[in-house]
Parts: C-alpha cells; structure tokens; sequence
C-alpha cells in the first residue's frame, strides 16, 4: 500500500554549502606576502579576531623588529604584565638576561651597602668599640687602694723608709694616664714582725693595674701568663687559673727546693678591659722568722686583689 504525496526524509543527505567569504588564496609566495603566509580569514562564527597591536603583537617578517605600541619602549608596553619594566611596570624582567627587575633593584642595594661599610671600616667612619672598663677608675695612688690587711694578718709590716736601704717613701705609687691606657703602679717593701735584728729578709710587693681604653687585652691575657712555662731557666713555674676573681685570673708559682728561703709567686687578673697583677717575691736568712710558703702566699694575693679591685671602682 502507497500512501500519496511524499514525507521528508530525516535521513537524506543535505545538499553542500559553500563557506562564506572569499575562497582562500592559492599556497605559495603572493604579491605583497612574499613568505606564503597565509592572511586571517573572515571567522565563519562571527567571533571578530583582536586586532594586531591590542597586547597580542602581529606577525611578523622573519628577522625584521616587531611591532609596537604608542607609549611602548622596546621591551613592551609599559606597565604591561610580562613585559620588561616601564612606569607602574610590575613582575617584569630586565635587559637580555631575563631577570625580574625587583632581583636586580635588591641585587644594586646590597652592593651598594657593601661598598659603603668597606669604606667605613677603611676610614674608621665605624668607631671604635666602646673600652668595657666595668666602672673602674684611674687611681692617682694605687698604693692607697691596694688592700695590706692579709699581709698584715700574716705579720707582715711595712718596712720603715727611713731605715731601708732604698730611696723614697715606702711604699711607693706611681701612675700615666693616656687616651689609650691608664697606668698605676705601687711598689712596697715588706718585713716579717718576727725578725731578729741580725737577721736579713726581703719582701717585695709589686701591685700595677691598666685600663685599657683602646685594645681588648681579653685575646692576650692567658698566653701572657703560660709564656712562664716556656721559660727556658733552671727555675720551674707552675701556672693555673684561679676561679672567683673577674672575668679570668692565672696564678704563676716558682717551685720550692728544700734548701728555698724565699718564695715567688704572681697572680694576674683581668676583669673587662681592666688587667690587675700583684708579684710577691720574697728572701729571708733568718733562722727564727717564719717564712710563709708560695701556697700560704697565693691565699694572701688572690683576698688582697679581691678587695683592691672593689676599691678601685667609683
């Protein structure tokens, strides 16, 4: 059975449509496109394409400059995202390495502080260090505050300086004061209260202190004391650090023989910038005074230098 007339065929194949526009131009060299590129075609979906030099740079002739924009300088528009820095420019790159001009501005900062604090340092424009001298002062008579009572608790006495065989008062003090160190010293002759009056005896007690206003004497301290070691005498010296007495303190002893009569012992001590040293050294022929050994004597040195340097300040 037919039935009349006839319906469409959803399946037929529809009939070709040629695409709008011009036709495109043959492949190959061109008048005006002498690189067979082939122009922008009119977009058959009606989506217009940006036109060339809107931030997205034309094609161009190999080895010939791009384009570019008013305002533009050869590494792009300024203030253009990716392009080398103009004004407002961020997160550019600059000149042919390809650096981000932030990098080189930090890079050109840190040079520049480098170069300055050489030349400071080289013309003193740093300064000085600031001497640590922990309050101490310049003592015009350091004999005044060097302490004597534990010498005169181990009956000890000045000797009289009318009856010594040396020149001047006893005891002594002499001192320098300079832009770069203070110095103090004292010198003092001591006898045994026990001696006979044929008898002879000897005691010296040397007492110096320096500020240092210029130098750190911190780096030099020690090897000062242990060079006693290295002494190359027929006379042995013991040396050890003593503990309690500023910031470091090394006690020097001669050692002893049985036949000894004498005794000699140094102890030095630094406290910041400030360097205090007593030396003992001391003879006696007598056969009844009690002549006090190098251990009995580092006792005497480090109680006297405890309270000599608290009077030293203020």
């Amino acid at each position: 059975m037919s039935n009349s007339g006839e319906q469409p065929n959803p399946y037929a194949q529809q009939p070709h449509q040629p695409p709008q526009g011009p036709p495109p131009p043959p492949a190959g060299p061109q008048p005006g496109n002498p690189y067979g590129q082939v122009p922008p075609q009119q977009n058959p979906y009606g989506r217009p394409q940006p036109p060339a030099g809107y931030g997205y740079p034309a094609a161009a002739p190999h080895g010939a400059p791009g384009p570019t924009m008013p305002g533009a300088g050869p590494a792009g528009p300024a203030g253009y995202a990716g392009y080398g820095g103009g004004p407002g420019g961020s997160g550019g790159t600059s000149g042919a390495k390809g650096m981000p001009s932030w990098l080189w501005a930090i890079g050109g900062a840190v040079v520049a502080s480098a170069v300055w604090a050489g030349v400071l340092a080289a013309t003193g424009g740093l300064g000085e260090p600031s001497p640590d001298l922990r309050g101490y002062r310049y003592q015009s008579d350091l004999c005044r505050s060097v302490s004597w009572t534990p010498f005169e608790d181990a009956r000890f006495r000045m000797e009289d300086s009318s009856t010594s065989d040396s020149a001047g008062e006893n005891p002594e003090p002499s001192g320098h004061q300079d832009p770069a160190l203070d110095s103090m010293w004292c010198n003092a002759d001591l006898v045994p209260e026990d001696a006979g009056d044929d008898d002879y005896s000897s005691t010296l007690v040397h007492a110096r202190a320096f500020l240092h206003k210029k130098t750190d004497p911190a780096p030099e301290f020690a090897a000062q004391y242990r060079s006693y070691e290295q002494e190359q005498s027929s006379t042995d010296y013991k040396v050890e650090p003593v503990r309690g007495i500023g910031d470091e303190a090394y006690l020097v002893t001669r050692e002893e023989t049985a036949d000894s009569k004498g005794s000699y012992v140094v102890l030095g001590v630094r406290d910041g910038w400030l360097t205090y040293e007593t030396t003992w050294s001391s003879y006696s022929s007598s056969n009844t005074a009690t002549s006090p050994g190098s251990a009995e004597v580092a006792d005497m040195l480090r109680t006297s230098a405890k309270e000599t340097l608290g009077r030293m300040k203020g």
